[in-house]
């Protein structure tokens, strides 16, 4: 039955749990937009429970934490709890062993409930799984378990105020005294930052270039490591970003990630499933939209019929639908093939991070316009997607730079 406008303009505060279970129910998504399609039964059961988490302890608080700046430490606690706090983590450290192509798929359904908030746990698992898989065993046993438990959160830490894209260009500097290094720089845009426990940072121990650069994890309370203050942003609000600063901070070298010098092949290797992760993210936050604007067209009335009966605005719909899957099959490949570990793993990452955020955002700001005036009013869920998906195009590498990784992979012989 069709619901009153007014009811479904208050609907996502006034009545936010029903909201998601409109959003996310199964009942009246058409098979085509099935993000189920294709999977085996074990994912199709991550996906539920990830499904049902967001719609029941997301959703109805995403608007509530993007107008309050609130990081909500809880949930992300409770979502730990059901594995998602190190999804591609080894079990030994406390992981939960799954594949990319798992962690896509419940990044994606998380997504549907907070996509600011998933996005966060996207960085927060990319940064357990370097720790896992470059560390040693003392530092994997150290590390992961309170991680995995998100007992304590992480921050990826390689974006300067002037090194950006350019990563390898990167100033933060370690000088190696003894049985520790000297850490003096700043880092820039750092997710979490402030309110995270760990922070794995990039930095130069030797000369210029990819090849000077090593990780290191330092731990909040550390001398010699503040923080700037909590920037006013777009979207992301449920998520604190600060400049990360050290003046003469001292780290052990028992804290050093890998060799000295190995440090950007690490923070790459870590941004392939990063570029993954956050793809995901926009996925589903595509996905919501499409289904709100679908509700939109049903409900809304114009000229005496539903929007619904405008061909255009079919056609449009149809178009939203088609990139939608079309985007979720390029991310889904991508993660297959990181997971096996083909040669052309990473410049598929590149493909599906460019053509998924680009598309998903094109997609929530046509739902948006679908929505007229409404669309711009923060009672209504479509704005937050939007504003929260913006910055995909930008982080984990812009996607200039990731045309950059395509086209070099394409000339280069």
């Amino acid at each position: 039955a069709e619901r009153p406008l007014a009811a479904m303009a208050m609907a996502w505060r006034a009545a936010p749990r029903a909201a998601a279970r409109l959003l996310l129910g199964r009942r009246g998504i058409a098979s085509c937009l099935d993000p189920s399609t294709g999977l085996t039964e074990d994912q199709k059961e991550f996906q539920k429970v990830a499904l049902d988490f967001a719609a029941k302890e997301m959703a109805p608080y995403m608007a509530e934490w993007d107008e309050k700046e609130i990081f909500p430490v809880e949930t992300m606690r409770k979502a730990a709890q059901l594995g998602f706090g190190g999804i591609y983590v080894k079990p030994d450290v406390g992981g939960s062993g799954l594949s990319r192509l798992d962690t896509s798929i419940i990044f994606e359904a998380l997504s549907t409930g907070c996509t600011s908030t998933t996005a966060y746990m996207s960085i927060h698992n990319m940064c357990v799984w370097m720790i896992d898989t470059f560390g040693n065993e003392e530092q994997r046993r150290r590390f992961c378990p309170s991680l995995c438990s998100m007992e304590k959160f992480a921050s990826y830490c390689l974006t300067e105020p002037g090194s950006g894209s350019d990563a390898a260009s990167l100033l933060t500097s370690a000088q190696r005294k003894g049985d520790t290094y000297i850490l003096n720089g700043s880092k820039a845009f750092i997710s979490g930052g402030g309110d995270t426990d760990v922070y794995v940072v990039m930095c130069r121990t030797g000369g210029p270039g990819p090849k000077g650069i090593s990780c290191l994890v330092l731990e909040k309370g550390m001398p010699g490591l503040s923080f700037g203050k909590k920037e006013k942003k777009v979207g992301w609000n449920s998520q604190p970003t600060r400049a990360v600063i050290f003046e003469d901070c001292v780290v052990p070298v028992g804290n050093r990630l890998g060799a000295e010098g190995q440090g950007f092949n690490i923070a790459m290797q870590g941004l392939n499933g990063g570029r993954i992760n956050i793809a995901s993210c926009s996925l589903g936050a595509a996905h919501a939209s499409v289904l709100l604007a679908q509700e939109h067209l049903t409900v809304r009335k114009q000229f005496g019929e539903p929007l619904a009966n405008n061909q255009y605005l079919q056609f449009r719909l149809a178009e939203m639908a088609t990139r939608l899957v079309a985007a979720r099959l390029m991310v889904r490949n991508a993660a297959r093939a990181l997971q096996d570990g083909r040669e052309d793993a990473a410049v598929l990452c590149s493909m599906a991070k460019l053509f998924a955020t680009d598309e998903c955002f094109g997609i929530c700001n046509q739902a948006l316009q679908m929505h007229g005036g409404y669309g711009y009013l923060k009672d209504y869920a479509v704005q937050q997607f939007v504003r929260d998906i913006r910055v995909h195009q930008i982080l984990e590498g812009t996607n200039e730079v990731m045309r950059m990784i395509v086209a070099r992979n394409l000339l280069q012989g």
